[in-house]
């Protein structure tokens, strides 16, 4: 038979299991599972443990509908049995075919009894006490716990209370405080203060479960009745909650360290932590940027000492490239002349010509009253190669410098000329093909100066 509750489809519980499934497949070969300790013990618990599969085997709406059903029916405590009239008047907002479904589940596994004399559902005691460890699980998962030792404590305490305390009890609530020591160790060795604050809360927490429960471990080292592995657990956990509560230094001297190397923003009085505190508090960080920038930043390398840079980069390129090595030449006889000039003094040479020379050249100002008076930079640099025109760039700052005209040399005589350079920082698209784009700028004739020195 399929069940189906609310809507949801599950597979039936089935008490037996195939060869394949059984219990001894799971183990090595020649070791039985009834050799096990923890086998006997969890097979002696078996009809509890069929009643926990009874509730949550399946789906999560299932789990959901049936839990829901048993704890309605054991909350009313004005009466023991529950006729199907009454169920159905109490659970009217089921349908039937669910309520039917999930009733027969819980009657075939021993948590509803059904009196077929009277005709009634009975709860039964299994069920209560299953009902009654998941209201403890349950009340302690929505308190604040951050340190998740209430649960945990709260059993410990209430088998002190009736005499029933076991060992595995006690080695829970040790494993517990072990995994907190560790944790809060794991923190402080982090540096990090958002961490360790955390941690340093959770372990306020930790503390208050520790005076709850010094109590009741003095009461289980005190009975004469418990065997020596209780007393053993119990010795443990003392050992335990002391290492937890000597942590209150290390934390001490962990955020008196990040205090002492907190970084300050200028005299503003925030720091970093302030800072990541806000950032913190956004759960979308990309929104921030959002009218901050309105479009790409755009650099533009139109500095003098950027356009030397690059021209020396490319006249030493090409000058490696013209002069690297070729193996031995076939003897000859010596020219009878040599240019030993290099490249660069001859571009020098033939720049300084080109800006000497205006009334030849004719792209550049004349003396004359009818010429123009100034030019755009690129009919200046242009045309020419990436390299010459970069190196022509690179010279243009020499003009009317003084410091530089009281020298000797093809520079000197550069910035002896009577012409001015204006840059700007916007750019403008050529088309060449060598040069895509060259800052605005012009070269003016400076007439106070009077003519160039043609020395």
């Amino acid at each position: 038979m399929m069940e189906t509750t609310a809507g949801v489809a599950a597979e039936p519980l089935t008490l037996g299991q195939d060869e394949h499934d059984s219990l001894q497949a799971h183990f090595h070969a020649g070791i039985s599972a009834d050799e096990i300790e923890q086998v006997f013990h969890l097979k002696r618990a078996q009809p509890t443990l069929q009643a926990f599969t009874a509730l949550f085997h399946g789906g999560a709406d299932g789990v959901l509908i049936r839990l829901l059903v048993l704890r309605e029916l054991a909350a009313d405590t004005s009466t023991t049995a529950f006729s199907r009239a009454d169920i159905n008047q109490k659970l009217a907002y089921l349908l039937p075919e669910s309520l039917e479904t999930v009733l027969t589940r819980l009657r075939t596994h021993g948590l509803l009894a059904w009196d077929a004399q009277a005709a009634v559902y009975r709860v039964t005691p299994m069920a209560r006490n299953v009902l009654s460890s998941l209201d403890t699980l349950l009340s302690m998962g929505q308190a604040d716990d951050d340190a998740e030792m209430g649960f945990l404590l709260s059993q410990v305490a209430g088998a002190q209370a009736v005499g029933g305390v076991t060992v595995d009890q006690l080695k829970h609530l040790l494993g517990r405080l072990v995994e907190l020591t560790e944790e809060f160790r794991d923190a402080i060795a982090s540096g990090s203060e958002f961490r360790l604050r955390t941690s340093q809360a959770k372990w306020h927490m930790a503390c208050d479960w520790v005076e709850k429960g010094s109590e009741i471990l003095r009461a289980i080292t005190s009975d004469e009745r418990a065997d020596s592995a209780t007393h053993k657990a119990a010795q443990a956990i003392g050992r335990a909650q002391s290492a937890l509560l000597n942590m209150q230094g290390m934390f001490s001297r962990a955020l008196n360290q990040i205090e002492r190397q907190r970084v300050h923003l200028g005299q503003s009085g925030l720091s970093t932590t302030d800072v990541k505190r806000w950032l913190l508090a956004h759960e979308d960080l990309s929104s921030l940027a959002q009218g901050a920038i309105d479009r790409p930043v755009m650099p533009l390398f139109v500095t003098p000492a950027e356009m030397i840079d690059v021209a020396e980069t490319e006249l030493l390129a090409e000058r490696s490239a013209s002069m690297g090595p070729s193996g031995l030449p076939q003897g000859e006889d010596a020219p009878l002349t040599i240019n030993d000039g290099p490249a660069i003094q001859a571009e020098l040479d033939d720049w300084l010509a080109r800006l000497a020379d205006f009334a030849n050249l004719g792209n550049f100002p004349s003396f004359s009253e009818h010429g123009p008076k100034t030019v755009p930079i690129q009919d200046s640099l242009l045309p020419a190669s990436f390299a010459v025109a970069s190196y022509r760039a690179s010279m243009l700052p020499l003009l009317g410098d003084a410091a530089e005209a009281s020298l000797q040399g093809a520079t000197a005589q550069l910035a002896r000329l009577p012409i001015t350079f204006t840059p700007t920082d916007e750019m403008v698209q050529l088309n060449d093909p060598h040069v895509f784009a060259m800052s605005i700028a012009t070269l003016s004739l400076d007439l106070e100066s009077g003519p160039a020195d043609d020395k």
